[in-house]
C-alpha cells in the first residue's frame, strides 16, 4: 500500500432472502431477512462488511456515511468511526443508523486487513485458534417434530449446545422445551431465548421448570430494557442459571448500563449493530465488569472478531444466518468439533460476495 493512501468508493446494496417457511420468536414474525452488503475501495483492494437490517440502512451508507470516509485514510479506522458517527448526530445512531455504521464500518476493518495483507484475527491479535459455536433456532413456528430434527441434527454434528425460541405461548413452552431435551439426550447443553416474551413473574415461574431440564442459559426472559426486571430475575432464578442479554445494543453505553445494574450474567452483543469497533469496545467492557462475553448471530461476520475477543464463551451459529452465508459468500467456515477456525491464508474476514448469485434478491 503506498503512503497517503486514501478511502476511493463506498459501495452499499440491500438483498432480501426469503426464509424456508414463516418464522417467529416470543415477540416477532418474519418471512425473510434483508442482508445489506456495503463494499469500501483503495487502490484496487475491497473490503467487504455486511449487515442484517433495513434497505434503509443501505441508503444511509449511500447518501450519508461513505461521503464522511471517503478520502480518510483506511489504516486510522478510528477516525473513520467517529466521521462516521458525526455524520448521523441530527438522526440518532440506535436502531437503522447504526445497522448501517456496522456494515460499512466492517467493510472498512476489512479493508484494512487486506491491504496488509492479512486476516483480520492477526490484525486484531488472536486470543484463541478456534471458537466454540451453537446450534441457534428453534423457532416458536416449528412443530415438535421440526424442532427435534433440527436441535439433534446439530448435536449429531458435534456442536455440544443447542438454544431454541420460547415466549410466544407460554402455557406450551414447558412440553416444548421438554421435547427439546428429550431429542438431545442429556449430554448436551440447552438453551432457551424468550426475546423478552415473558413477564418477570412469569419468567421466574418457569427458570424454575426450565432447571429442572437442566436448562442453563435463559436468554431475555424479559424485555432487554427492563433492567430491573433482569436484575431481579439473575437473583432469584436458581443457581446454575444464567441470564444473557445484549443482543440489542447499538452503542457501549447500553452495554455499560446492563452491566453496571448487574443485570446480566453473560454479556451479549452483535456487530452488525453495534459494529466491529464497537463489538471490541464492548468485549473489553465485558472483561472490566468480570463478565462472560458472547457474540450474536452472523457467524461468519464475527469468526475473526470472536477469536480476538477477551472472555469469549461462545457464538451463536444461527440458522437463517448460516443459510445465508452458504448461499451468499464464499469462503465460509463450517464447524469441526463444535469450532470454527478462522482461515488464516485468506486476508481480511475471509469472505467473497456472490454478487451475480445474489442478484435476484436485489431490493
Amino acid at each position: 500500500m503506498k503512503p497517503g493512501a486514501k478511502i476511493e468508493r463506498v459501495v452499499a446494496k440491500a438483498y432480501r432472502i426469503p426464509t424456508e417457511q414463516p418464522e417467529s420468536d416470543g415477540t416477532y414474525r418474519w418471512e425473510s431477512t434483508t442482508l445489506v452488503v456495503v463494499h469500501a475501495a483503495c487502490e484496487g483492494v475491497r473490503g467487504l462488511g455486511y449487515s442484517y437490517a433495513d434497505e434503509a440502512a443501505a441508503v444511509l451508507v449511500r447518501d450519508k456515511l461513505a461521503g464522511a470516509v471517503i478520502g480518510k485514510d483506511p489504516m486510522h479506522l478510528p477516525e473513520c468511526w467517529e466521521a462516521m458517527t458525526g455524520a448521523l448526530r441530527n438522526l440518532g445512531l440506535p436502531g437503522v443508523g447504526m445497522l448501517a455504521v456496522s456494515a460499512l464500518d466492517a467493510a472498512l476493518w476489512d479493508l484494512k486487513a487486506r491491504l496488509l495483507e492479512l486476516p483480520l484475527v492477526d490484525l486484531l491479535g488472536a486470543e484463541r485458534p478456534a471458537v466454540p459455536v451453537y446450534g441457534s433456532g428453534g423457532f416458536t413456528s416449528y412443530t415438535i417434530e421440526q424442532l427435534q430434527k433440527q436441535l439433534a441434527g446439530w448435536v449429531e454434528q458435534g456442536i455440544p449446545r443447542v438454544k431454541m425460541k420460547v415466549g410466544r405461548d407460554p402455557g406450551a413452552d414447558p412440553e416444548r422445551v421438554a421435547q427439546a431435551r428429550e431429542a438431545i439426550g442429556v449430554s448436551a447443553e440447552l438453551m432457551v431465548d424468550a426475546n423478552g416474551g415473558y413477564q418477570r413473574k412469569e419468567a421466574l415461574a418457569l427458570a424454575q421448570y426450565y432447571d429442572e431440564l437442566d436448562v442453563r442459559w435463559f436468554e431475555e426472559p424479559v424485555d432487554h430494557r427492563d433492567r430491573t426486571g433482569l436484575r431481579l430475575l439473575r437473583d432469584r432464578i436458581p443457581a446454575g442459571m444464567e441470564v444473557a442479554v445484549g443482543e440489542y445494543g447499538f452503542t457501549l453505553d447500553y452495554f455499560q448500563r446492563l452491566l453496571a445494574d448487574g443485570a446480566v450474567d453473560v454479556l451479549q452483543a452483535d456487530a452488525t449493530r453495534c459494529g466491529v469497533t464497537g463489538f471490541l469496545r464492548a468485549a473489553t467492557l465485558a472483561e472490566l465488569y468480570r463478565v462472560p462475553f458472547s457474540a450474536h448471530c452472523a457467524p461468519a461476520l464475527h469468526l475473526h472478531l470472536c477469536c480476538a475477543a477477551p472472555n469469549l464463551r461462545h457464538l451463536e451459529y444461527f440458522h437463517d444466518h448460516v443459510r445465508i452465508e452458504r448461499m451468499l459468500f464464499d469462503g465460509v467456515i463450517g464447524p469441526v468439533h463444535g469450532e470454527l477456525a478462522p482461515d488464516r491464508t485468506r486476508p481480511g474476514m475471509g469472505l467473497e460476495f456472490r454478487e451475480e448469485e445474489a442478484r435476484r434478491y436485489q431490493v
